[in-house]
């Protein structure tokens, strides 16, 4: 399918990744203005992205002794313990040899190189490219690269069937407005009915999302419902130490969860928490993160309230049924960068509620 609304690039999803892999230093090698909002972003988190700033004489004549320049100024000036090279579209273009500017640059910094560009039709591509240099100089192992190529394809699986991928073209939304969305969800967990609360978030994403679970739990701290979380101490190292953070931010407030998945197993992860919604035969499900991970049969018959931070996933979830949707607006660059538990819109509204 030939999608008409925007998706992301294979180039961010590099960077994201190489973050993931605790690399300090990342080069984007193209044009000042390359994903430019994206590498201000993961400034915020803690990783130096720098760029070669290509332009029109590089166009023609080849940009190999301005990125050997950068890998030496970035070894100087941040002394990194890991780097990695991402590609662009203007890289690819004009030939770039990335693994011969890296040898030639003679740093000492254990270094990647990406061949990479925007013009794959999954930005999966990105990740798995990283990864793969990765794996060959021997950051992560091969069992991890296959592990991480099986869940990718899940969550492509996932945005093709249910997600932002399955429409040609999905108009943007901010679902339900939260504060009705919240009375009818603690008048549910009032009831005396029982309920399941479920964080199946992306990444760093779980850093807010998970605080809707707390809130919950704040407001209707005696109702009946078991808090589920894809918490699991698995994946890259950047992952795993998130996952633990959040874990202790919960604890801390007197919530525990029952683990089900880890943060990179959001899209693979629906089947498992499908399965145990069916053991429970709950009447309302609080479901935050990526909520359409989870096959529509296991949510048939169950009032679901639903949180995203995908504008564009505010259609596909009603179209399968979900009878409350919510956005928890510009949540992306809120999580980027912390190591502690945000508090969100809905948790506010809930809380006020309460």
């Amino acid at each position: 399918m030939k999608y008409m609304h925007p998706r992301p690039s294979s180039i961010v999803a590099a960077l994201y990744t190489a973050r993931d892999l605790e690399v300090d230093v990342a080069i984007l090698h193209g044009p000042s203005g390359c994903s430019f909002k994206h590498a201000r972003l993961l400034e915020e988190d803690g990783m130096h992205v720098l760029t070669t700033s290509l332009a029109d004489n590089e166009f023609i004549f080849g940009g190999q002794k301005p990125l050997e320049n950068v890998l030496k100024y970035a070894e100087e000036r941040f002394a990194p313990t890991r780097m990695a090279v991402i590609g662009t579209c203007v890289a690819m273009i004009i030939g770039e040899d990335l693994i011969s500017a890296v040898e030639n640059a003679n740093i000492k910094t254990p270094t990647i190189a990406v061949d990479i560009h925007a013009g794959y039709s999954e930005n999966i591509a990105g990740v798995l490219a990283t990864l793969e240099a990765a794996q060959k100089a021997g950051w992560i192992s091969d069992d991890e690269l296959e592990r991480q190529r099986i869940l990718m394809e899940k969550a492509n699986e996932v945005e093709r069937i249910r997600g932002a991928a399955s429409i040609a073209y999905i108009a943007p939304s901010r679902g339900d407005l939260k504060h009705i969305v919240a009375q009818q969800l603690i008048k549910f967990a009032r009831s005396g009915k029982k309920g399941v609360a479920v964080l199946n978030a992306k990444k760093e994403t779980a850093y807010m999302f998970a605080d809707e679970l707390i809130a919950l739990h704040d407001a209707c701290p005696d109702a009946n419902i078991t808090y589920i979380a894809n918490l699991d101490d698995r994946g890259l190292p950047k992952v795993r130490e998130d996952a633990k953070r959040i874990i202790k931010g919960m604890d801390d407030r007197g919530l525990t969860c029952d683990l089900i998945g880890a943060l990179d197993e959001y899209g693979a992860n629906g089947e498992a928490i499908g399965q145990r919604l069916k053991s429970i035969s709950p009447s309302f499900a609080l479901l935050v993160g990526v909520p359409h991970a989870i096959p529509p049969e296991y949510t048939l018959g169950i009032e679901c309230f639903s949180i995203t931070n995908g504008p564009r996933q505010v259609e596909p979830l009603r179209a399968i049924g979900h009878q409350h949707v919510i956005v928890e607006v510009d949540l992306h660059p809120k999580t980027l960068g912390v190591r502690e538990i945000v508090e969100s819109e809905f948790g506010s509204v809930l809380r006020s509620l309460a």
